[in-house]
């Protein structure tokens, strides 16, 4: 283009004379010399533009030299500025065409370095349309942009409209301002109110409402509306979703808040559920805790800095049980509550039925570690009311996954049930249980029957007599004899029968584990049951 233009310059002498002369009032006429400064900026920035679109596209440089219509701007109009208008003409002066020149290589080299950019009507397809029949492509289903290409982000798909989808994104903005600012004003470790704010008890009336007309199904006009609606639009629309829950939507939002693994101690451990930890912590989805105080961390270097300044090395509260490196804590929920809480959000992470999180003052925690020289670690937990009325010796209980198939369930079972026995009780672990749970029951139960039956040396066998001398509930007796086949009925009695083969393959096991460290000793327990608790 460069060279076209001097050609065409220097082709007419009327151009060579204005030049000269155009030169000779720069130097005696300040004023004109400032028009014309003013007049080679435009032409350099219009040049250059035309350099950059020569270099793209070759055709554009032959429509330049045969005076052909200037390139389109993004929305399809011609250039309206003179610059781009009387660049190509025959007409244009010397020193502009060496100012146009100098400019042009001063941009180069400052630009060099830059990537291509593609003029807006390359890249953009004006023509792309929504494929819903009958959308226009304008608003967005989030509220946020003016067009959308696609079913997706389609409100008149979601039989919506713009207007609405702006409402309704004005609205959620709102509702996660509200909730920033609750989460300001509250302490990370608040315990859950006790009194319904009003909130909360207006969206309990709208559930239960939902509820009801979800149970007394859809009314006539309903089910109507909801055929007509099919038979119009057919699948290219999205059904009525009036008086439906989405679940999809809650289960995705669990999963996406969800802690995929923590750092505990040695061990880097994957969690099973979701447990309700602040959502700061949730969505961060790798969770670092103190072994030791339980506190929970957003990174490695925090939990560096902490466990240097931690002087905790076990649990709070009493030692009720140690023998060798294996102790037993009891924790009052009500004088350690961070601690408990703690304890009840780090062990929903293994465990699926469990919706005790906050109110720990009515529990009593029985806290089971292994000590070495760095400290008491833990190994699991158990938690009991201080008043139960249906004599259960357990609310929840669990096993650390290190500490798995290695005895310490069994042992967590046994001093609930040698505690219930130094409270002349009873006892039986509250439902639901959780898989594992009743597994390990099933396996205890199992193996205090079998005991029982090795060294029962009478003639007649009472459940009742079984229950005072093992504390299980007859409940539990029953239900395990009979996973067994060892209650039998004969004669319009129940008899209990003495398997032998059984016996001797519990017995067997017993003399291949040998004297194992993981059983509970009585004379090791210090603890008497508490009193006006």
């Amino acid at each position: 283009i460069f060279i076209s233009i001097r050609h065409m310059a220097g082709s007419g002498s009327d151009g060579t004379e204005d030049s000269d002369s155009s030169a000779e009032r720069e130097q005696t006429n300040s004023s004109e010399s400032d028009g014309n400064i003013h007049k080679r900026q435009r032409l350099t920035r219009a040049s250059t533009r035309l350099s950059q679109s020569s270099q793209d596209t070759p055709d554009l440089k032959r429509a330049a030299d045969h005076d052909e219509s200037p390139p389109l701007t993004p929305t399809g109009n011609a250039p309206s500025s003179e610059s781009e208008l009387d660049i190509s003409s025959p007409n244009a002066s010397h020193d502009e065409s060496q100012a146009k020149d100098q400019g042009s290589r001063d941009l180069d080299k400052d630009l060099s370095h830059r990537p291509k950019r593609r003029r807006c009507h390359e890249t953009y397809n004006f023509n792309m349309k929504c494929p819903t029949p009958g959308c226009n492509s304008l608003g967005h289903l989030t509220g946020k942009h003016e067009r959308h290409f696609a079913v997706s982000g389609c409100p008149l798909y979601h039989n919506l409209s713009a207007d609405e989808c702006k409402v309704k994104a004005i609205s959620r903005e709102k509702q996660e301002e509200e909730i920033k600012v609750q989460e300001e004003t509250n302490s990370r470790h608040a315990t859950r109110h006790q009194i319904p704010t009003s909130k909360q008890s207006k969206y309990k009336e709208q559930v239960a409402e939902m509820r009801k007309g979800r149970n007394s199904g859809l009314q006539k006009e309903q089910k109507e509306k909801h055929m007509a609606h099919r038979q119009t639009h057919g699948n290219t629309r999205e059904p009525l979703l009036e008086n439906i829950t989405n679940l999809v939507t809650r289960c995705l939002c669990c999963f996406l808040n969800m802690i995929k693994t923590i750092l505990f101690g040695r061990y880097e451990l994957d969690t099973w559920y979701h447990s309700p930890y602040p959502e700061e912590y949730a969505r961060l989805g790798r969770l670092y805790i103190c072994e030791f105080c339980l506190k929970y961390m957003k990174s490695q270097t925090i939990l560096r800095r902490h466990m240097a300044k931690c002087v905790w090395k076990h649990p709070p509260g009493d030692e009720v049980y140690r023998k060798g490196s294996i102790s037993v804590f009891e924790v009052d929920g009500k004088k350690n509550k961070i601690y408990c809480q703690n304890l009840c959000l780090l062990a929903k992470l293994f465990l699926d039925h469990k919706t005790l999180y906050y109110d720990v003052e009515p529990f009593l925690f029985y806290v089971m570690t292994e000590a070495d020289n760095t400290g008491c670690h833990l190994v699991g937990y158990f938690s009991k009311e201080k008043n139960s009325f249906l004599n259960y010796n357990v609310s929840c209980i669990l096993t650390m996954p290190q500490y798995m198939r290695q005895g310490f369930g069994k042992m967590l079972i046994d001093f609930s049930y040698l505690l219930s026995k130094v409270e002349e009780k009873v006892g039986s672990p509250e439902r639901p249980l959780s898989d594992l749970g009743l597994i390990s029951y099933r396996s205890y139960w199992k193996e205090v029957l079998l005991r029982y039956m090795y060294n029962f040396q009478g003639k007649e066998i009472s459940i009742k007599e079984i229950s005072q001398e093992t504390a299980v509930n007859p409940v539990d007796i029953v239900s395990t004899l009979q996973s067994l086949q060892m209650l039998k009925y004969w004669k319009g009695k129940h008899l209990v029968l003495k398997r032998q083969d059984l016996i001797d393959e519990w017995k067997a096991k017993e003399i291949k584990r040998g004297n194992s460290n993981k059983t509970i000793d009585p004379s090791s327990l210090k603890w008497t049951p508490p009193k006006g608790t």
